[in-house]
């Protein structure tokens, strides 16, 4: 980016409340799915194409999010995602055709895939990138913890739809707060030798810190949730928790995986750790947590290590969206950011059924070593990257210091 000033707060609040927005987006799909089963007399399986057209289009967002960036400002382009977003949102709300819904579903994907990676891009670029991600991304998961609670008032007294047009509704807030917080200057990314974007796309994914940052985030994104899809029948079926209990438990590891993003990356600016230094802390956390949920002996001391799983866990995402910018040319930084934001969704839909069909036919125990198995890919692919991307472990710093023509926002 070609930042000359640094921003105010507003451009920083906006992110976090439109991360909410994308949190709310996720966390409501879980409670309204079986209503819309039963409103479009369906079944698992057709309802379940759904996920596909929402992947692919959140895939696409991230293979293009660093070309719409060559060719359109910040704001415009975080314009162009809350807009796409609400299309999609408001279709859904006058209840369409089932083959429009799944239609519409890669407007939603591509609108919050867009979002995601511009915000993210945008942070990166900021001094003090790392505690910045990590609120960030927390801010999701606040927002997906309030996202069923949101869906289940509503459908006390309205359909389903209703919650689409809430949603819908809120675009219109944060798409003014973009106009007025985020200035208009030309072009975000401005580099004469600069390629063309396929050329961008093309060199991104040779980029070995490139690959190696996408292979960590779909591990991550399949470890965090395969364990947080599977963690209540593993209690139940494994220690004999009441399903109350298992229930709490399982709210317990996402707000473990939250306040992880709100706590320890300011913690690790206080005592001058590196960010690199504090996910390797955090993937150690990690392997220990699996280790021990394996090897625990009672429920309590599994509920226990399921919170500090989730802890640990938290700030591996946003950290290593922060150190991307340290890792690629800066001509290739909003391309990779937004393929290592797009792949890990592979990860995500992959790993979670791979973990299921274990379950089913070996039995639930094998989460948890599943788990230590993903934990350890983790940590070996984390150590890959720093220093296979030429920044070594001990060199991408937290805070990242403000260095000149880059404190503010293009």
């Amino acid at each position: 980016m070609n930042l000359t000033r640094r921003p105010g707060w507003a451009p920083v609040l906006l992110s976090y409340a439109t991360f909410m927005l994308v949190g709310l987006n996720a966390g409501v799909g879980g409670v309204l799915i079986v209503s819309q089963m039963a409103d479009y007399r369906v079944d698992e399986a057709t309802i379940g194409i759904t996920f596909f057209t929402s992947s692919a289009g959140y895939m696409l967002a991230g293979a293009t999010a660093g070309a719409l960036l060559h060719r359109v400002h910040v704001r415009m382009a975080l314009l162009i995602g809350v807009g796409v977003y609400a299309l999609g949102a408001v279709a859904m709300a006058v209840r369409p055709a089932f083959a429009i819904l799944v239609a519409v579903q890669l407007l939603v994907g591509y609108g919050t895939g867009i979002l995601e990676s511009i915000l993210n891009v945008f942070l990166a670029e900021l001094p003090n990138s790392t505690t910045l991600l990590n609120r960030l991304h927390a801010f999701f998961g606040v927002g997906a913890f309030l996202g069923p609670l949101l869906a289940a008032w509503l459908l006390q007294y309205l359909e389903w739809t209703s919650v689409f047009l809430v949603l819908g509704v809120l675009c219109v807030p944060l798409a003014t707060g973009f106009l007025l917080a985020y200035p208009r200057k030309a072009p975000a990314v401005e580099h004469a030798d600069a390629p063309r974007p396929t050329g961008m796309l093309r060199d991104a994914l040779r980029s070995p810190a490139v690959v190696l940052g996408s292979t960590f985030l779909a591990v991550y994104v399949g470890l965090e949730i395969g364990v947080g899809t599977w963690a209540f029948t593993f209690l139940v079926q494994e220690h004999g928790e009441p399903s109350v209990v298992a229930g709490y438990t399982v709210s317990g590891y996402w707000l473990g995986l939250t306040l992880g993003r709100f706590l320890i990356s300011p913690l690790a600016t206080r005592i001058g750790m590196s960010a690199a230094a504090m996910a390797t802390a955090c993937l150690v956390g990690v392997t220990a947590g699996a280790a021990v949920l394996w090897a625990a002996p009672t429920a309590a001391l599994a509920t226990a290590a399921f919170v500090l799983l989730g802890f640990f866990l938290g700030p591996l995402f946003p950290t290593a969206m922060a150190v991307t910018p340290q890792l690629v040319p800066p001509r290739l930084m909003a391309t990779a950011i937004g393929v290592m934001n797009g792949t890990s969704l592979l990860g995500g839909a992959g790993l979670p059924w791979l973990a299921g069909w274990l379950a089913q036919h070996v039995g639930i125990w094998t989460l948890m070593p599943f788990a230590l198995v993903l934990s350890v890919v983790q940590l070996g692919v984390w150590r890959l990257m720093v220093t296979r991307g030429g920044a070594g472990p001990d060199r991408v710093a937290t805070p990242e210091p403000a260095a000149p023509g880059r404190q503010g926002l293009s």
